[in-house]
């Protein structure tokens, strides 16, 4: 077992973890489509070599558009793990509200992110039923808002919140918090 030599901070493979369980729909949508945009330019090239330049152009732009699909799912991926870090700090410093749970309720992947924040401080099971409770199953995908208006997806506004969420920052604690009795 390899020893920690920064005590502040975590080893990588925790974070992998921890990043794949907060966003496993986005993260497998960016490593299928980065696998398509690599593999579709090395097929072209075979087409190059036998003569058919059309062939060849044609598997390019389609490869541009699996690495334009890359960009966006490691962007949404990396926003929930923004948002499964937001979360865990909540719910360390609150406990597992309702309140809290509810904001992530209208996406499958804020959902996620929510249910990974809520299994690393053993409230899995609750935030799952609460869930379930409000009529979400795992087959529920697009988001609540893009259900009702399928427009919506391609406003400026949903995908700034939806891809870039802002970066962290840190928290100070709060003075209660900080006195000890």
């Amino acid at each position: 077992m390899v020893k920690n030599s920064n005590p502040g901070r975590t080893p990588f493979s925790a974070n992998a973890g921890r990043y794949l369980a907060a966003s496993p729909l986005p993260a497998a949508t960016c490593l299928f489509s980065a696998a398509m945009a690599v593999s579709l330019p090395l097929l072209a090239f075979r087409f190059l070599d036998e003569g058919h330049t059309l062939k060849f152009f044609s598997l390019q732009i389609i490869a541009l558009g699996w690495t334009g699909l890359a960009v966006f799912a490691l962007a949404d991926s990396l926003s929930r793990y923004r948002e499964h870090v937001r979360m865990r700090n909540m719910f360390e410093r609150f406990g597992l509200r309702k309140r809290i749970l509810r904001r992530a309720a209208g996406s499958r992947c804020q959902r996620d992110a929510a249910l990974a924040a809520a299994g690393e401080i053993g409230c899995l099971l609750e935030a799952r039923g609460y869930f379930r409770s409000l009529g979400y199953r795992w087959y529920h995908i697009l988001p609540d808002r893009v259900v009702a208006n399928p427009l919506l997806f391609f406003s400026p506004s949903f995908l700034l919140t939806g891809f870039f969420s802002r970066p962290l920052r840190k928290q100070k604690t709060p003075p209660m918090a900080s006195r000890k009795t």
